[in-house]
């Protein structure tokens, strides 16, 4: 079996998912229960359809 150990040069997953974390929170600080649910269903559909 072959491995591909290819690297994204610079990226930090544990920056990135800060910066994302932090960008849901900001979206969401307003929003009641509802709202958060078809938020977070409108961003699974985004980040799926890629």
């Amino acid at each position: 079996m072959k491995t591909n150990n290819t690297t994204i040069k610079g990226f930090k997953a544990v920056d990135y998912m800060r910066e994302v974390r932090d960008k849901i929170s900001m979206d969401i600080k307003d929003m009641n229960f509802e709202e958060i649910k078809k938020y977070m269903e409108a961003r699974r559909l985004k980040l799926t359809s890629k």
